[in-house]
């Protein structure tokens, strides 16, 4: 049985077992591109009340306040909340080779439990010179964690996020990139 055949048994036992009627039980679902919307997008939550009832460590209040102050000078943007829990600073256009495409902040952090995961990097030969001498961090595939400012040379954070947004004005529709 291939995999539109599973489907089609699926939809059948589901038809099967509630008595629908609706049309969705007819035939195999068909995902389209509406179906999958990127969940990470700009709301209008106040990040300094996100901060304040999120962040219950001080040390991760006064660091989150700090990236918002580094971080909005460097890109020339306010801060904004993206999704449920990540500050991000203005906005680029992303189109993957799948034809998912998106918006995402140009620079952003979250303050999350465990560590801070900070949305700076892009693969670029100098990003990975910079990440020898920034201190202690670790790497996940699409940010970098931190569990406090006070690890990290800040002075390379700034060449870092700098080399984000020379590297998005370049591959990506940034027309609203500063700098």
């Amino acid at each position: 049985m291939n995999s539109s055949e599973k489907t089609v048994a699926f939809f059948a036992i589901l038809k099967k077992f509630y008595g629908a009627t609706n049309e969705i039980f007819a035939k195999p679902l068909k995902i389209t591109r509406e179906m999958t919307k990127n969940k990470t997008t700009e709301t209008e939550v106040d990040v300094f009340d996100f901060i304040e009832s999120y962040v219950d460590n001080a040390q991760k209040k006064t660091d989150s306040q700090k990236l918002i102050a580094l971080m909005g000078e460097w890109s020339g943007f306010e801060p904004k909340m993206w999704g449920p829990t990540i500050i991000g600073f203005g906005s680029y256009h992303y189109t993957y080779d799948s034809g998912h495409e998106g918006d995402a902040p140009i620079l952003g952090f979250s303050p999350r439990k465990a560590q801070f995961s900070l949305y700076i990097y892009s693969k670029t030969d100098k990003s990975d010179v910079l990440l020898k001498d920034f201190g202690k961090f670790k790497m996940g595939k699409a940010c970098i964690y931190i569990k406090k400012l006070a690890d990290i040379d800040i002075a390379i954070l700034e060449q870092l996020c700098k080399e984000t947004i020379q590297y998005l004005k370049e591959h990506h529709t940034c027309s609203a990139c500063k700098n």
